[in-house]
């Protein structure tokens, strides 16, 4: 049994653990070597593991260390800290595992937050507050939520009503659709005015230089829970 850590070096007695950032996972010629993956950081993080892998026949079981802001994906999962996961696996123990959906969006995936309506304002502010005290803490979120809110509250239900905005926001699946809103994803296709367009995806800002919009289900990956 081969272990990859991905953005954290990590080691363990009993484990065999290959440690490398994300930036790298590129290069990696045997991926398909490692039964578990280890992703340590953010809901971002985790997005860009699965863009990399989602095309590839491969069947590993992910541990998250969750690192980043808000970690969405551990705590929809209530994901084991990562050593107790790792001490389980040296002790041969069984691993409960969750499966999680993913999506795909034109070339790019997402988990569970896809937008270009309040979101995608959101984390462009958030992100240029990311300095000093507030770089790795939530206080950056909270800060743009309390700089924006009279702006959400004008332009929201605009919005709403536009088909050319949309927000998909898959922990809210109790509300199927409500105008652009989206809790659950089926595959769709939206139009938008322009060829180039910044969509929030998982807190991260991607430019998609389109303008017409493929979404759709695109498979699931297996999360340990503990």
């Amino acid at each position: 049994m081969r272990i990859l850590s991905i953005g954290k070096t990590l080691q363990h007695d009993k484990l065999d653990i290959v440690s490398i950032e994300e930036s790298s996972l590129h290069t990696l010629p045997d991926i398909e070597a490692f039964s578990y993956i280890i992703i340590s950081g953010g809901d971002g993080t985790i997005r860009r593991v699965i863009k990399q892998l989602h095309k590839m026949a491969y069947s590993a079981r992910f541990i998250l260390n969750p690192t980043g802001s808000f970690n969405v994906v551990a705590k929809l999962h209530q994901v084991a800290k990562v050593q107790s996961v790792l001490d389980a696996l040296a002790n041969n123990k069984t691993l409960q595992t969750k499966k999680h959906h993913y999506f795909t969006l034109n070339d790019e995936v997402f988990l569970f937050s896809a937008g270009n309506m309040g979101d995608l304002q959101h984390i462009f502010l958030a992100e240029t507050l990311r300095f000093g005290l507030l770089k790795n803490n939530m206080g950056k979120y909270l800060l743009a939520l309390l700089f924006l809110l009279p702006l959400h509250l004008i332009m929201t239900p605009f919005m709403l009503l536009s088909s050319n905005r949309f927000f998909i926001f898959t922990p809210a699946s109790f509300i199927k659709k409500f105008g652009s809103f989206y809790g659950e994803v089926k595959e769709m296709k939206i139009e938008l005015e322009d060829t180039y367009n910044h969509i929030e995806l998982d807190g991260d800002i991607v430019t998609i230089r389109d303008n017409l919009l493929h979404i759709k289900p695109a498979g699931f990956i297996n999360i340990i829970t503990k």
